[in-house]
């Protein structure tokens, strides 16, 4: 399979881990509004900050496959939390989750902790965009 994107990460700045700094590709652009971590009847089956985030990934590859679009062809995800406590607190059950979701595809990636989202159950909502080649 040729990768449809291309890392952009300068040759003297230190690696990265889990997200890449930039990313450039060529294809047909998909993006998603903030997906937040409930079921497909908008209900939240969990308070847990690591399952919302399980989630949320996994409602971005639902909506991806409605354009045709696989976890590979990610090239940013905007993460919105409301509470970096719970976050930095869940780093190695999210990596276990996002590999699980998304496998090992890091896309340029930001995140952001904000005082609160629309949906007051809401810990996590994440912004997506992908590229599908041409």
């Amino acid at each position: 399979m040729t990768t449809p994107h291309e890392i952009l990460h300068p040759k003297t700045w230190k690696a990265t881990p889990g997200y890449s700094n930039g990313m450039a590709a060529t294809g047909r652009l998909v993006v998603t509004g903030g997906i937040v971590g409930w079921n497909a009847q908008q209900d939240f089956e969990t308070d847990d900050f690591a399952g919302q985030v399980e989630q949320s990934l996994k409602n971005i590859v639902a909506v991806l496959a409605e354009a045709g679009a696989r976890p590979e062809h990610l090239i940013r995800l905007t993460w919105y939390v409301t509470s970096k406590a719970d976050y930095l607190g869940s780093l190695k059950e999210l990596g276990r989750i996002y590999k699980a979701v998304i496998g090992r595809h890091y896309p340029a990636m930001a995140l952001v902790q904000v005082v609160a989202l629309v949906e007051d159950r809401a810990k996590v909502e994440i912004e997506a965009t992908a590229v599908i080649p041409a």
